[in-house]
């Protein structure tokens, strides 16, 4: 083990974890949709529940089979597993991934923090920094092999490791700049350079044992755990409140199963032209697959994989729209519990694994499996014209919000007002970039190209930071509450304070 540490100091983090305000306002943060009180959705709190019951079951088996190459790497305890993967979604903003988008256009283009925001890099800097649950009443002051589990992507955005892993030839998942914003560094990241001696000291015990890119054993068990709760759970959400239905399902996989060949003879021009037919969504999906998971796609690992969803998910679980019957609920809780096992079942540990790839892996089979059933997902979730009408709102909304704070922010009359919390936000955010600013002022460059000049800029980072800091931590409820204040449509003042 790299962490000489009693099971009792990991579990004493895991519970830090699940008593902090930060991990209960999880249970009004939305997940994919915003649930309406149905009571039928998965919520992040809940999501990141059953992410530690998966991961504590990869653990457990992982453990009691690959002994000496897991010790080789650097160890895997359940309770460390189970504490990252609570911990994994803290730092996820109102309204999901939406919410997550929104604020790191903001940050980026009206704040000029070359960090921008990332929910992994809040996670982390809430566990170090912003959370006062701790001895130290700064972050929780949680083991390094936690904070070291939490890293999926154990680099910054633009500056640590060097080299970047997005010049590797090729490069991790998530270390790719994305196509739609080249020049602003990786798309997924775990640590803010606000928190860049958190990382450093957490990933210290496995130098010589890992890459500086590669996650830990425990970090790469946290985030398979989190792909399988995502990719079932997910599913059956949806499957619950009558989104995901049998007919265009069943037609997709359906369609693409009896026309393989063909569709693999047509250019990718022509089979783009032709995505609004069933089947041809698919068939792009196997080529992207082919295009960057070479080291383990297979088309004849691809057509079982669809053959299973369609017999298991359509044929089976589809086949009956859900009713809230004693027979409906059985049937979603038999598909979960039957693809959970199959999948945790057979994982295993290598030594040398692709950089696309963390050590810890899912069987061949199995990993096809999972692309196709995040595949639908985001095909008859995701992409859904209602969802984007959804979401349009909810992203004005995040953005007046943003601009909002930071005008209150601005009007020197009204500083002895501001909530509390902002107001403590921004003195913590000043002091962080003071800081930098003085030791390593490159690491503070924007979209600009330039280093902050004089404390007025630097503070104007701060203060973009600590409006960020702050939007992130409402819940959805209290991002709408608060806004209706701001605007004045709110018939009576803000009682909903945030005080974390």
């Amino acid at each position: 083990m790299a962490f000489d540490l009693a099971a009792s100091e990991f579990r004493v983090d895991r519970d830090r974890i699940a008593g902090s305000p930060f991990f209960a306002r999880l249970g009004g943060v939305t997940q994919v949709v915003s649930a309406s009180g149905s009571g039928l959705l998965h919520n992040r709190l809940t999501h990141s529940v059953k992410v530690a019951q998966v991961a504590r079951a990869i653990a457990e088996r992982l453990c009691a089979e690959y002994v000496s190459l897991i010790d080789a790497l650097g160890g895997c305890d359940p309770d460390v597993v189970e504490a990252a993967a609570l911990a994994h979604d803290l730092g996820h903003p109102p309204f999901g991934h939406l919410g997550e988008q929104v604020l790191d256009r903001l940050a980026r283009h009206r704040f000029g923090l070359a960090d921008g925001f990332e929910g992994n890099a809040q996670s982390f800097r809430i566990v170090t920094t912003t959370d006062v649950g701790g001895p130290s009443a700064v972050g929780l002051d949680l083991t390094a092999a936690v904070r070291a589990a939490m890293l999926k992507y154990p680099w910054t955005r633009l500056h640590h490791p060097e080299p970047h892993p997005r010049f590797m030839a090729e490069p991790p998942r998530g270390a790719s700049e994305p196509s739609d914003a080249p020049g602003t560094g990786s798309g997924k990241f775990s640590a803010y350079v606000t928190e860049l001696d958190d990382l450093e000291q957490a990933r210290a015990p496995f130098e010589g044992r890992l890459a500086d890119w590669q996650q830990t054993i425990e970090a790469s068990v946290m985030d398979t755990a989190d792909d399988i709760a995502y990719a079932i759970h997910d599913i059956t959400d949806f499957h619950r409140i009558g989104v995901l239905q049998h007919a265009p399902v069943a037609a997709e996989l359906g369609q693409w199963q009896s026309n393989a060949a063909t569709l693999a003879w047509l250019s990718d021009e022509e089979v783009r032209r032709q995505q609004r037919l069933p089947g041809r969504s698919l068939e792009l999906l196997r080529r992207r697959m082919h295009e960057k998971d070479s080291w383990i796609v297979s088309d004849d690992a691809f057509h079982s994989a669809v053959a299973r969803v369609r017999a298991e998910l359509v044929d089976e679980l589809l086949s009956s729209p859900f009713d809230g019957s004693v027979e409906a609920e059985q049937a979603v809780a038999r598909f979960s519990m039957r693809w959970t096992s199959r999948l945790v079942e057979e994982m295993s540990v290598v030594e040398d694994p692709s950089t696309r790839s963390g050590h810890v892996l899912l069987g061949g089979e199995q990993w096809h499996e999972v692309q196709v059933l995040k595949f639908l997902h985001r095909k008859f979730v995701l992409l859904r014209p209602d969802l984007a009408l959804h979401q349009r709102g909810q992203a004005r909304l995040i953005t007046n919000l943003v601009e909002a704070l930071d005008q209150w922010l601005g009007d020197r009359f009204e500083a002895d007002r501001l909530p509390r919390r902002l107001h403590d936000l921004v003195d913590l955010a000043v002091a962080e970039y003071e800081a930098l600013a003085r030791s390593e002022p490159t690491v503070l460059v924007g979209a600009t190209g330039d280093a902050p000049q004089g404390k007025d800029a630097v503070h104007a980072l701060a203060r973009g930071r600590a409006v960020i800091d702050f939007v992130s931590s409402l819940t959805d409820k209290q991002a709408v509450s608060l806004m209706d204040a701001l605007s004045g449509r709110s018939a009576q003042p803000w009682s909903d304070a945030f005080v974390l």
